[in-house]
């Protein structure tokens, strides 16, 4: 019934845990940085807590989180770290929706 509701809604249904529900929520996370309410840092956070490394659409963010946790030991600085991080949720924010 919810997924007929919807539909008629022009909303997409994803079944509990399914990939396209998790890039889904991942992509709307990305808008949430792009429109200023999440910082690189937060959002990086966000994805590699829920996904780990596992999810292939947010590898990368879950990298850059490891990132963070190291810049002291490495010779990246917050500012080049949340510019790959921001070009990383334009990708997303504009990814196609499946």
């Amino acid at each position: 019934m919810l997924p007929a509701a919807l539909d008629e809604l022009g909303l997409t249904f994803y079944p509990i845990a399914s990939v396209a529900g998790q890039e889904a929520a991942a992509r709307a996370l990305a808008r949430h940085l792009l429109a200023g309410e999440l910082s690189p840092r937060e959002f990086t956070f966000r994805i590699h807590q829920r996904y780990g490394h596992e999810l292939p659409l947010t590898g990368r963010l879950a990298e850059l989180d490891d990132e963070y946790d190291v810049l002291e030991y490495g010779d990246r600085t917050v500012d080049q770290v949340d510019a790959e991080v921001t070009a990383e949720a334009r990708r997303l924010g504009t990814h196609p929706l499946l």
